[in-house]
């Protein structure tokens, strides 16, 4: 930042942008207003664990660079050594030449591949939970081989990375947020993932209906069973006593709990049925749209009242509605 002033205005654009833009836009969005003060080519935003064997990555999204780079970089990622330094230090905040820091001949590969992707220098920077392994990081790119980065650059970055991670967070409550509630039943709070089940939030309802169905859970990651259901592709999981909603958009899993009600223990069929009688079909009706007997529906119907433990289709509508 060339003056205080000028570093408040960009972080007030940077958390007013997080606010207003769409989910899929935002890091995009955010790292235009970060280009003009510290200058980059292209960029790599993602979160990982770090494990023993290296970085196992979360979520990544790529800033003006190819899907085909990763492709790529799995060939040569065995060479790099700066990778390697961001293991050990994933709170560092670094910024080096491709030349001066891939110099060995056994990194040649890793140099070509460098060029082929126009990565002259870097800059990386992140931040890391030392209580679950788990960091954000985002890299910068400059393509001509003569924009070395400078001190000064590099600490710009370094003040700037928590207030960029945090805008990310705040972009991703500002969805949360905007979901439709979950119709019916009573909502137990709401929740945000990442494909490998990482929790990036959730409130307070939604922890105790966790701790609440599996007593023993105790995170970082989700459940077992949610994080199975969501990569089932499931929209819901039907748990002892709560239900959890689950929505995959923008590479993120959207979590949402509530009670479980005695509409939940009905089948689709029933359910369809259960439907039809609430807007005042008939079990005649009924049974000709399902090309059933009305026999087979009239005891059908009775199975379902015997389920929901109601006697009328008024007290029915409101079961119904307990589960959305």
């Amino acid at each position: 930042m060339h003056a205080s002033t000028d570093y408040s205005d960009l972080l007030l654009r940077l958390y007013r942008l997080a606010h207003e833009q769409p989910i899929d836009r935002f890091q995009d969005e955010a790292l235009g207003i970060i280009k003009p003060v510290l200058p980059f080519d292209s960029a790599m935003w993602g979160s990982a664990t770090m494990t023993a064997g290296g970085i196992d990555v979360h979520t990544l999204h790529l800033h003006r660079q190819p899907v085909e780079m990763l492709q790529a970089y799995e060939e040569v990622k065995h060479l790099d050594t700066a990778a390697q330094a961001v293991t050990r230090h994933p709170a560092q905040t670094m910024a080096f030449d491709a030349r001066a820091w891939f110099s060995g001949k056994h990194q040649r590969a890793l140099l070509d591949y460098g060029r082929r992707f126009e990565q002259s220098h870097f800059f990386i920077g992140g931040t890391f939970d030392p209580c679950t392994s788990f960091t954000r990081w985002l890299t910068l790119f400059r393509a001509d081989p003569g924009a070395h980065g400078t001190e000064n650059e590099r600490s710009r970055l370094a003040t700037l990375m928590p207030h960029v991670q945090q805008a990310l967070e705040f972009n991703r409550l500002a969805h949360l947020n905007r979901l439709p509630r979950v119709p019916g039943g009573v909502t137990k709070g709401s929740a945000l993932a990442d494909p490998r089940g990482m929790i990036d939030h959730m409130d307070t309802a939604f922890e105790q209906a966790l701790r609440m169905e599996w007593p023993a859970w105790r995170g970082p990651l989700l459940p077992d069973p949610v994080l199975a259901a969501a990569q089932r592709g499931e929209a819901c999981l039907l748990a002892h006593a709560v239900v959890i909603v689950l929505h995959a958009r923008h590479g993120l899993l959207w979590l949402q709990a509530r009670s479980r009600c005695a509409a939940d223990s009905l089948s689709p069929r029933e359910r369809a049925v259960a439907r039809f009688i609430a807007e005042g079909h008939t079990h005649k009706q009924i049974a000709a749209r399902f090309q059933r007997s009305p026999a087979t529906v009239r005891n059908q119907i009775r199975s379902i009242y015997s389920k929901l433990e109601v006697s009328n289709a008024a007290e029915l509508v409101e079961a119904l509605r307990m589960a959305g």
